[in-house]
């Protein structure tokens, strides 16, 4: 299946939700805790999750996801906003062992697959306040996550200005929001959903090496 995006870089939010930070045993971040995806894990819709052999523990991880449409550089809050050209469903894959034993994130991020985007962008416009968007992830037809954008610790448009002061954002460029509470273990055989609803759901099966 095509992809809805070709971002030059992904850009994630760690810990922007309080229970998840919680459920991990991590201290909320005073500001926002960001780290990079390769372009390369990006799947769409319907393809398949790649369990690779060197972890024994790959989850999870519903999140809305901003998709870029202008440059943003150095901006504030409300420019950087403007600058969004939709909302899509992603998921944040994670290598949970491997984040642990390597202290840092790269590895456990950045497998191929590991980030499912989809299953399509709707435009800002068409959504309204973002605050009120909602993200849940499914696991076999079992929720397992659900959380609002208002529960933020980080509101989106202070994520965008913030990485915008670290590094240009360029138009298609895609930023995680961030996880709620629930993430768990995937395995061979089962289907993850994410949805936002207004965007759609994001579906992708998983699969063994």
């Amino acid at each position: 299946m095509s992809r809805i995006v070709s971002p030059s870089k992904i850009v994630c939010v760690g810990r922007n939700y309080a229970e998840h930070a919680k459920e991990l045993g991590n201290p909320m971040p005073k500001e926002p805790l960001i780290f990079l995806k390769p372009s390369s894990a990006v799947i769409g819709d319907g393809e398949p999750i790649v369990l690779p052999p060197q972890s024994q523990r790959v989850e999870h991880e519903g999140e809305i996801a901003v998709v870029i449409g202008a440059r943003l550089k150095r901006v504030s809050e409300q420019p950087a906003l403007a600058g969004i050209a939709g909302v899509t469903c992603a998921n944040d894959i994670t290598a949970r062992d491997l984040q642990k034993s390597d202290g840092q994130w790269t590895r456990a991020k950045g497998f191929d697959t590991f980030c499912p985007v989809g299953p399509r962008v709707v435009p800002v416009k068409d959504l309204g306040d973002l605050t009120k968007l909602e993200v849940r992830c499914r696991v076999n037809g079992q929720l397992r996550q659900q959380g609002k954008a208002s529960d933020m610790a980080f509101p989106i448009p202070l994520v965008l200005s913030y990485i915008s002061r670290i590094m240009t954002l360029e138009p298609g460029d895609l930023v995680l929001t961030g996880t709620p509470a629930g993430i768990g273990p995937l395995v061979a055989g089962d289907v993850v959903e994410v949805e936002i609803p207004g965007v759609g759901v994001l579906r992708n099966p998983v699969v063994a090496a």
